[in-house]
């Protein structure tokens, strides 16, 4: 399939059929994890280790970041290395793995049920990501061109694995004790693989590509994203040395400046792209994206506080807090930016690429509601803002209008979604 890109040209990119499974999970997913979320307020109340809250975080780490990039990164590959997908096989089977695996571990957490069952989907999950490793890197590497973005990817999808694997292990160890201490122990290692190596990596080096071409901006800055690519790098190497050696607490206060660094340095990039910018009107899906910009701030306020006030442990549910605003913040802010700027856009070259040259047919944004977006913009925001506000003062009441406006989002992005692919062809 041939795809028009910003300054001309075709692009070969990947067959719709790979790519749309990945975001419809997704769209379950982020409808479970709210529905969860509301059911279990309480939760905040709790520290972090339970069932419940490993059962949210892993459906929405997993299920929702994880599949929509998947789905989103087997699309965008050939872009970045200016070649093709290596293979559909290996996308098909990183679906199939990932998407019985990821309600397998689920499960297995909400009923905290840790043998064969919580194993089982993380053996699943493991290989699902072993075939999309393989499937990055063989494509990467037969291309000739390997720009800074396709390092990125390539990077963000060993983390990715590093944060998987070190996953298994910790599932493992709370039967086997294959480790020298409790898994819970290990616990911000490998969440801070994912939330670092794998989230912050990929995110900001897709979004670099995409906020420009969205924009229609011609700018462009190697250099500082090469200098954000080391930044991030470094800010999670630092971070594990530190955690490994037992350093001070106050020594992972570098590590959080290194990563503070890269995202005042990305947000400058989408700033300068989006003062040159040729489209002058800026639709509500890339305002959405520049403010999960924006967003990327809380998670390291929340951080700098937790480390602040870890050693008296007086206030554990800051940690929930540092967890919420990574992702039912900056990661929810962006994919519903993204998804409705790359999936009309799949589904429209599904239904109308052989017909585009036959008479007028739709756009792209004529395959979903605006309408319908801005009001889940309205309410995300509204229910992001007020269950923050509930974690702080613990009243539970605020968390229930919170999670529930959540919720509405949710069930309206699955709406759209669900428009969008469901759109039958037709002329204008």
């Amino acid at each position: 399939m041939l795809t028009p890109m910003m300054g001309g040209g075709l692009q070969q990119t990947t067959n719709y059929r790979v790519v749309l499974p990945f975001y419809i999970f997704a769209s379950i997913s982020f409808l479970v994890a709210a529905s969860l979320l509301l059911l279990h307020t309480d939760i905040i109340q709790s520290h972090y280790f339970n069932p419940h809250t490993l059962a949210i975080t892993h459906v929405m780490a997993l299920g929702w970041g994880t599949m929509i990039i998947f789905g989103a990164s087997h699309q965008l590959l050939p872009v970045l290395v200016e070649g093709k997908l290596d293979s559909n096989l290996l996308a098909y089977l990183t679906f199939i793995f990932t998407a019985i695996g990821i309600p397998v571990l689920a499960i297995g957490f909400y009923l905290f049920h840790t043998g064969a069952l919580l194993q089982t989907g993380a053996v699943l999950i493991n290989i699902g990501v072993i075939c999309y490793l393989a499937n990055v890197f063989g494509s990467a590497f037969k291309s000739h061109t390997k720009s800074v973005h396709a390092w990125f990817m390539i990077t963000a999808s060993l983390w990715l694995f590093s944060t998987t694997f070190f996953g298994l292990l910790l599932v493992f160890n709370f039967t086997q004790f294959i480790l020298p201490d409790n898994s819970v122990a290990y616990l911000s290692i490998h969440a801070h693989l994912g939330i670092i190596g794998w989230f912050l990596l990929m995110v900001i080096g897709v979004g670099s590509r995409l906020i420009p071409m969205f924009l229609i901006s011609k700018y462009n800055n190697p250099k500082a994203l090469w200098w954000i690519f080391g930044l991030i790098n470094a800010s999670l190497i630092s971070f594990l040395i530190f955690k490994i050696a037992d350093a001070p607490v106050a020594s992972y206060y570098f590590s959080v400046l290194l990563a503070l660094a890269a995202i005042a340095l990305f947000g400058r990039h989408c700033y300068k792209a989006y003062k040159v910018r040729i489209r002058k009107n800026v639709d509500e899906q890339m305002k959405t994206s520049l403010l999960s910009v924006l967003q990327m701030l809380l998670p390291i306020l929340a951080l700098v506080t937790t480390l602040a006030l870890l050693p008296a442990d007086s206030h554990p549910n800051i940690a929930l807090l540092y967890g919420f605003c990574i992702f039912f913040g900056w990661i929810t802010a962006i994919i519903m930016g993204m998804t409705f700027k790359t999936l009309p856009f799949i589904v429209w070259n599904k239904v109308y690429h052989k017909k585009a040259h036959g008479g007028k047919t739709p756009v792209p944004k004529d395959l979903f509601s605006e309408k319908v977006y801005h009001a889940m913009l309205l309410v995300y925001l509204f229910g992001f803002i007020v269950f923050i506000s509930g974690i702080i003062t613990l009243n539970d009441i605020i968390l229930k209008t919170g999670a529930a406006a959540l919720l509405a989002a949710a069930i309206l992005y699955v709406f759209n979604t669900g428009k969008t692919l469901l759109h039958q062809p037709k002329k204008l």
